[in-house]
Order: C-alpha cells, then sequence, then structure tokens
C-alpha cells in the first residue's frame, strides 16, 4: 500500500539527485529526466497535473562539471553544504572497482545524508547506491536491496544489513523512508513508484506508458545468474564444486562428489553448506538450472529435452524446480530472453 506521505500540494516536493564521481550516469540522467517529465506538459496526457510534483536538482560535494564513473560530465547545481532540507534524496548507481566499496571517502556528504532524513527526508538508492547511503547507519537491521552482482561485496562491507538482492523495491523504516532499489534498470520501479507514492497511480501509469517503463513484477532472479562462493578456501569442496561444473548432469552426482573427496557423507554436506551457503542437493540444483537458462537462451531444444540434457528425467519436476528457482515456468523464461525474431538476422551465436 503506498503511503499518504508528502503529497504534493502548491510547491513541488525537493528531490535531490546526488552526483559522485563513482555514479553512473545512464541512471543519474534517466531518473532525472523521468521524474521532470511533469515539467513538459505536452508529455503527459489527461489530466495534466496542476503542478509539477518534483523540482529535481543534482548535488555533490562541490558545484560545477562533475565527471562520471563512464566519463561524461554532469555540472552539479549546488553542493549539500548549502542545502539545509530537502523532501527526497536519491543516491544513483555507482561503480564499484575491483576492490570494492571503499569507506569513509565522502564523510560530508554521508553526515548531510543522516541530518536530512533526521529532517524528514526519504532516503532513496538505486541499484547499488546503497553503498554511500549504507554508510549512515540508517540501514543497519533495515531490509534493503541491491545489484545481485555486487551482493557479496555489499554483505562484506555491511553485514549489519539483511540484503535481498533477488528483490526489485524494499520500502523500510518507521515511516516507509528507507527506499532501496535493485539491479541496473529497476530504478524504473523506483521512480514509479516515486510518482505514484506522491503524484497518484495515474500519473504513474501515464509516466510509464509515455517512457515504455516497466514494472519488474517478476523480481530479480529470472536475470540472476549463479555462480556458486568458491572464495571459501576448503579445497576438498572446491574440487567437488569443479568437476560438477562440468558433470552436472550425471546420475547421482551427489554421490559422485562424497566418492571423489574421501569425506564421510555427513562430513562432506557439512563442509559443503558451510563453504557454500548451500545444501549440496540444492547447488547441483542451482547448477542444472543455470545451464538449463543457457540453452533455452541459446537453443531451439525443447523444455523436455533440456530437462534430459542437464540431467532431469522427468520433465514435471524440471519444470516446477525451474519456476521455483527463476519466478518463471521455462517457455516464458525463454520468451523473455531469447533473442526476438525481428532481431535474429542481424544477430551472430
Amino acid at each position: 500500500m503506498l503511503s499518504p506521505t508528502l503529497q504534493p500540494g502548491p510547491e513541488p516536493l525537493h528531490v535531490s539527485l546526488v552526483a559522485i564521481p563513482e555514479a553512473v550516469v545512464s541512471t543519474l540522467s534517466g531518473i532525472f529526466d523521468v521524474m521532470n517529465a511533469f515539467s513538459m506538459v505536452s508529455v503527459l496526457d489527461r489530466p495534466p497535473l496542476q503542478a509539477p510534483p518534483f523540482h529535481l536538482e543534482i548535488v555533490g560535494q562541490q558545484s560545477g562539471p562533475l565527471q562520471l564513473a563512464s566519463r561524461v560530465p554532469v555540472i552539479v547545481e549546488r553542493p549539500v553544504a548549502e542545502i539545509a532540507a530537502t523532501d527526497i534524496v536519491i543516491v544513483p548507481s555507482v561503480l564499484l572497482g575491483p576492490d570494492g566499496w571503499t569507506k569513509g571517502r565522502y564523510p560530508d556528504l554521508v553526515d548531510w545524508l543522516g541530518t536530512m532524513h533526521d529532517r524528514g527526508a526519504l532516503l532513496c538508492s538505486a541499484c547499488s547506491g546503497i553503498f554511500l547511503i549504507a554508510e549512515t547507519g540508517l540501514f543497519d537491521g533495515a531490509d534493503a536491496t541491491v545489484h545481485f552482482g555486487y551482493a557479496r561485496a555489499f554483505e562484506t562491507a555491511f553485514p549489519q544489513v539483511p540484503i535481498h538482492p533477488e528483490r526489485v523495491l524494499v520500502v523500510s523504516g518507521k515511516r516507509d523512508e528507507l527506499i532501496t532499489s535493485g539491479a541496473s534498470m529497476t530504478w524504473h520501479d523506483l521512480v514509479l513508484y516515486l510518482i505514484a507514492r506522491h503524484a497518484g497511480a495515474t500519473a504513474a501509469q501515464t509516466v510509464a506508458r509515455i517512457f515504455a517503463l516497466q514494472w519488474h513484477q517478476d523480481g530479480l532472479a529470472p536475470y540472476m545468474v549463479f555462480d556458486g562462493r568458491k572464495d571459501h578456501g576448503d579445497a576438498a569442496i572446491q574440487a567437488a564444486q569443479d568437476w560438477l561444473a562440468t558433470h552436472f548432469s550425471v546420475t547421482n552426482p551427489l554421490d559422485e562428489m562424497i566418492k571423489r573427496t574421501g569425506l564421510t557423507e555427513r562430513t562432506f554436506k557439512r563442509r559443503f553448506t558451510r563453504a557454500t551457503g548451500l545444501s549440496p542437493i540444492t547447488y547441483v540444483q542451482r547448477v542444472r538450472i543455470e545451464e538449463a537458462k543457457r540453452r533455452l537462451e541459446r537453443t531451439e531444444a525443447s523444455v523436455d529435452e533440456i530437462s534430459w540434457q542437464v540431467g532431469y528425467e522427468e520433465p514435471a519436476f524440471f519444470r516446477r524446480l525451474f519456476r521455483r528457482v527463476t519466478g518463471l515456468a521455462p517457455g516464458a523464461y525463454r520468451r523473455r530472453f531469447g533473442i526476438p525474431d525481428y532481431a535474429q538476422t542481424r544477430v551472430k551465436n
């Protein structure tokens, strides 16, 4: 249910869009353009709003040109030191380097985020923007989401924040003031949520239609690529994982892995679960489903044939398992991620 707080009145809500050097221009500019669409009367169809509900401003540590992660410059309109109050703060996606997120680089911004929260602002992150906001400590114990590719890095940096990378949008906090969106283009969901919350469902539907945006109603599980954890330091378990990567379709792969390690079944299962975070049977299922996803995307083999190719003799069981893991039936997954007919002649496999 959408919160009735901060409904647009005579004055538009002030939205501070935070720019830092690690920010991704596509997310920042996309959010800016879509939330600013209300100022373009011709964009919105009937009935138009009497006044735009949002006033957007790009803010940062200091005003002036700032080169973002993709080397595209933006203009920071005001430094946060000059902003005593705002209604909504949005930190767009940030690009992490190979060493992950380094804490403490932006103490003034972190302090300002905390102050704005204390003064009633909503704090929102798109994709990986949560890394900056999490430094405030406001998300400690509060559910959040982040790009699934950065989930392990986030868990390492902020183990006190419950993270749900499979979720599209998470709204937390005592007054629903902590809002996070997941992977990359789920900034669509964040912006549409904010529009629906503060300008109404009709306005959100209109904007979605005009910009061809979509709610990711099936969640992010269909997009997530399984990559079993191998940084655990258990050589015997890693050897079993490596073997499984190319022998997942054999009958009883669990028995074969146990035999190859020389461990007892009980010891193997305990060590495997401790090392990977998954039980051996769940891990086998995830490896098989990941291969099935690739075959659905890249081949024309039938679902029954793919079921057999990845190690399942019962197609009905495979279909149930596939839906449970990805959130989609195999056929629906193929329709979503396969190359469409109109692009086939231009695409090389």
